[in-house]
């Protein structure tokens, strides 16, 4: 409860500093191009009302749905790689390969391939969030310590208790790494592929206020994906916090080094 209190804590402090820098440049410039931060609110809490609530569960949703398959790819592809020599062999390369290459530069091959909706735009997300799953994956399995392994055998351990007692609860920690690094990059490229044939989607909705020049309409679409973004972020902490306690001890043991 004391970490959720902090977290909450640490959340509202950065956000209010964000508000005060935000209004102090507003005051500043005297510019429409950066609206007061407090109309800029109270049009969000109007906009939740009407349509701009669909354009974010739009985005969200596709968020969700490439998480997942990104997920389950990676996690897959890297406990093959990471647990097998064969595999280790001929697909590390592959990925080697593709995972410093600029995938959203795909979006029309996708869209010529998948069509101009959401299939397209989901498979772009779930493709530059997968390769970073699939190295982390790995990574965390191939620096396991060999006695690991045959301290648990030699207790008869089954191929299903290897993975519950060793594997995945080293892979756990630098998953959840992963995962919040991966948010950001999974609304930003989303919020780009947004623009390109559709009219649903927290991306659209922003450019669209933005060619209209309606700047505070523009604003409160790039806070509600900011919060958007923010709420994912944090809802990965807390379930981190929750099923992953020791990683919670073992950087509260750091810090107490550090401090």
């Amino acid at each position: 409860m004391m970490r959720i209190n902090s977290l909450k804590f640490s959340t509202l402090y950065a956000l209010l500093i964000v508000t005060v820098c935000w209004y102090v440049i507003h005051l500043l410039l005297n510019t429409p191009t950066v609206p007061d931060p407090l109309l800029t609110f109270s049009r969000l809490v109007n906009l939740l009302t009407d349509d701009l609530l669909l354009h974010l569960l739009s985005s969200l949703g596709r968020i969700v749905v490439a998480t997942s398959i990104a997920l389950i790819l990676g996690i897959t592809v890297g406990l093959m790689i990471g647990l097998s020599q064969f595999f280790n062999t001929y697909l590390s390369p592959i990925v080697f390969v593709l995972f410093p290459l600029p995938k959203i530069a795909f979006l029309p091959i996708l869209m010529l391939l998948f069509g101009l909706g959401n299939q397209s735009k989901i498979i772009l997300v779930a493709l530059i969030i997968v390769f970073q799953i699939i190295i982390t994956v790995k990574d965390s399995v191939m620096n396991l310590k060999k006695e690991y392994f045959l301290s648990i055998k030699t207790m008869g351990a089954t191929r299903i208790e290897l993975f519950k007692h060793i594997i995945f609860p080293s892979i756990l920690p630098s998953l959840f790494t992963a995962l919040r690094l991966s948010i950001g990059t999974s609304i930003s490229v989303l919020f780009f592929a947004e623009n390109y044939a559709t009219t649903f989607g927290i991306g659209y909705f922003i450019m669209d206020s933005w060619i209209r020049i309606d700047y505070i309409d523009m604003y409160a679409g790039i806070v509600a994906i900011s919060l958007l973004g923010l709420g994912l972020f944090l809802l990965i902490q807390l379930i981190e916090q929750r099923y992953l306690p020791w990683v919670q001890l073992e950087k509260g043991t750091q810090q107490s080094f550090l401090d």
